[in-house]
């Protein structure tokens, strides 16, 4: 439920120690939004701590949650490719620090730097590769099945995100989510 990559992580923590102000470290506080759908901006955000999501919103304000993300996540990357606006908006969930990479530090280190190209590759690789079957997962079972398979995946994920943002998520609304949590509990110990 909340991506990581934890070798992309630890990779840009060797690259700041080296890179040094190429590379920034930038915090946030909870709710705050980061980045906003349908507007440019000049760096991509790599999460050293905290969670943030990532949605598009309809015109009538409706949220889909395209994933939560966590340590060594990024945002901000495709729009570095194509010089076109933010696909998605991204907000921090928890309070949320991040290395920013101008664009130009980007692509420089995806020039000249094979393991961190490398590691870019995998990482947008695994963006695609995670999101078909999750998609195809929650339009196919019901919502009791989506949330136990969350409350597998990350069990504490009623405790540390809104109900409003898990009903988001699986594409349904709060009030369907609160029935569905409420008849889960009364059929098992596990919720």
């Amino acid at each position: 439920m909340i991506r990581t990559n934890p070798e992309l992580a630890t990779y840009i923590q060797s690259l700041w120690a080296l890179e040094g102000s190429q590379i920034l470290k930038e915090d946030f506080d909870p709710k705050e939004v980061i980045i906003e759908q349908d507007r440019r901006y000049g760096k991509v955000h790599l999460i050293r701590e905290g969670i943030a999501k990532c949605y598009i919103s309809d015109e009538n304000g409706k949220e889909f949650i395209q994933e939560f993300l966590g340590e060594g996540m990024e945002f901000g990357e495709l729009e570095v490719f194509d010089n076109y606006t933010t696909i998605c908006s991204v907000e921090s969930i928890t309070a949320l620090k991040t290395y920013a990479l101008p664009h130009s530090t980007y692509h420089k280190l995806l020039d000249t730097d094979p393991k961190f190209n490398k590691l870019i590759m995998k990482a947008l690789a695994n963006k695609i590769r995670f999101k078909a079957p999750r998609h195809s997962y929650q339009h196919s079972y019901p919502i009791e099945d989506n949330l136990i398979r969350l409350k597998k995946l990350f069990p504490e994920f009623t405790e540390v995100i809104s109900k409003k943002d898990i009903a988001n998520y699986i594409g349904i609304t709060p009030r369907s989510l609160n029935r569905a949590l409420k008849e889960l509990k009364e059929k098992s110990d596990f919720f």
